[in-house]
């Protein structure tokens, strides 16, 4: 099973009077790192350099910020992959001190600030996410909103039309039960439909 961070964490490592701020923490999507690299650019408007990485489900992203190719992004993300790191960002500050560290004391830099601040985090198991769609009646809404309820899940996306129209995301240790209990409240119903699509 996958494994991400509970929460973000941080280290300060100083090389050659280069400081290396790093911070590694959860994220739940694309926008969600992107709103947090913004931030940090704005927190940091000094820095020669603001190199991350993150993988969130479906996508990734990396930049050097201008470091020499493959010096800083690349080791960072081989630290997250060999920890397995799911829903995670990482992110390194560079403040310049003057002196040049060369390819590699650039590689043992980055990929080792991010494995300091790894080094006290706290991981929690990722379960697989499922999307389930529903298309009921107007009559049966309040019922599937009583099953979400003991599920703890939330319907999204909610629409009112000639039916009303939901999804819901679901972690993989409920989608059966949910799924039956779902389909339970209207057997035989062709207007009630419960799709699962991944």
């Amino acid at each position: 099973m996958a494994v991400s961070l509970k929460k973000p964490v941080f280290y300060e490592l100083e090389i050659k009077k280069s400081r290396f701020l790093a911070w590694v923490e959860p994220v739940a999507d694309a926008e969600a790192a992107k709103a947090r690299l913004a931030a940090c650019r704005s927190a940091h408007p000094g820095a020669r350099h603001i190199c991350f990485v993150f993988s969130v489900p479906g996508t990734s992203g990396m930049s050097d910020d201008g470091e020499p190719s493959g010096t800083a992004a690349k080791p960072m993300v081989n630290v997250l992959n060999h920890k397995g790191l799911v829903s995670v960002m990482a992110i390194v500050v560079r403040y310049f001190g003057g002196i040049k560290l060369g390819a590699g004391g650039l590689s043992r830099a980055y990929g080792g600030a991010v494995a300091k601040a790894l080094e006290q985090a706290e991981y929690q198991a990722v379960e697989r996410q499922w999307l389930i769609l529903i298309r009921c009646p107007f009559a049966l809404e309040s019922q599937i909103r009583r099953v979400c309820e003991t599920y703890q899940v939330a319907l999204l996306e909610v629409q009112y039309g000639q039916a009303v129209s939901a999804s819901l995301q679901v972690a993989d240790s409920i989608k059966t039960d949910l799924v039956s209990a779902l389909q339970a409240t209207a057997p035989g119903n062709s207007e009630f439909i419960v799709q699962v699509a991944g």
